[in-house]
């Protein structure tokens, strides 16, 4: 039976769902030894701001059971060091490059979305409006409907990528922010992101994180992930992308039924650097022995 992995974002083609998630993978190069990018759907690289960043103080992790504590803080390059100095290693590999943004203003994801437009080697813009370990912009626009349609208003005229919104779980109801995005001129978007949490040290009596408060990501958070792709699938007519908690081949089919389109592959990769391969190679296998053709024939219809 001829099977087809591929799938849509939107305008955007994959030749299979699996994708690295953005702020585990790095810029795609630090991987380079470990597995081979070409067999994936693509790569979400890490944030990318205006400028340079230092992130926050450490210490930036902490385990959990069955999970991470980050407070990485965003720290990266830049958009100017980060065209320059990683995306052309990027451009060598045939996979999907799909650009993590983030600003601190409206203004800001404006800029850097115009800046990466006509860059060669980008297929898409993933718009970071829901991280929850910085003290500035981030969670703040993913939290607020209206916000979070103002920024990605800003971003679908300064750019004609594709443009994915990445949500917040750290919200009452994620579908409203989800249909605002839609209404907005989002062409997918993408969740969950990290769940707000802490740690504290009973020996020291100080939270174990610097900066107090971190992202859970891991498989602790799988089932309310699964639950917000369900919920948000069946509440917007743009592509939905699977991220929280995803460890194994088992766990993207999970989502796919769901209903996402693709999945992205976090927290497992620092575990195991391969996990996206085997998580490829499985959900072939299994589409395989059902005699499932296509990764849309996947989907549950409730």
């Amino acid at each position: 039976m001829s099977l087809d992995l591929s799938t849509s974002v939107g305008p955007l083609k994959l030749k299979n769902p699996v994708l690295l998630a953005s702020g585990t993978c790095g810029y795609g190069a630090e991987l380079r030894d470990m597995l081979d990018l070409s067999t994936i759907g693509g790569v979400v690289v890490k944030g990318i701001s205006l400028e340079p960043m230092r992130g926050n103080p450490p210490p930036r992790i902490a385990e959990t059971p069955c999970g991470l504590l980050n407070a990485i803080g965003l720290e990266n390059v830049g958009v100017e060091r980060f065209v320059r100095e990683k995306l052309p290693w990027l451009r060598t590999v045939d996979t999907a490059v799909i650009v993590n943004i983030l600003g601190n203003t409206v203004s800001d994801y404006a800029e850097i979305a115009a800046r990466l437009s006509d860059v060669a080697g980008i297929h898409a813009i993933e718009v970071n409006i829901s991280c929850p370990n910085v003290r500035h912009g981030g969670v703040a626009f993913g939290t607020d409907p209206r916000a979070a349609a103002e920024v990605t208003k800003a971003v679908r005229r300064a750019t004609p990528l594709p443009v994915i919104v990445k949500l917040s779980p750290n919200v009452t109801d994620i579908t409203g922010i989800a249909r605002s995005v839609e209404s907005a001129g989002a062409d997918a978007v993408s969740l969950i992101n990290t769940i707000l949490g802490m740690k504290i040290d009973i020996y020291t009596r100080r939270p174990c994180l610097a900066n107090t408060f971190g992202g859970l990501s891991g498989p602790a958070i799988m089932p309310v992930a699964l639950r917000m792709v369900w919920q948000v699938v069946r509440a917007v007519d743009i592509p939905v992308i699977g991220i929280g908690g995803i460890t194994t081949w088992q766990d993207a089919v999970e989502f796919l039924m769901a209903g996402a389109c693709a999945i992205e592959v976090g927290t497992a990769t620092l575990v195991q650097p391969s996990s996206s391969c085997r998580i490829v190679s499985g959900i072939r296998q299994f589409m395989e022995e059902q005699q499932i053709r296509d990764i849309k024939s996947l989907r549950i219809e409730s």
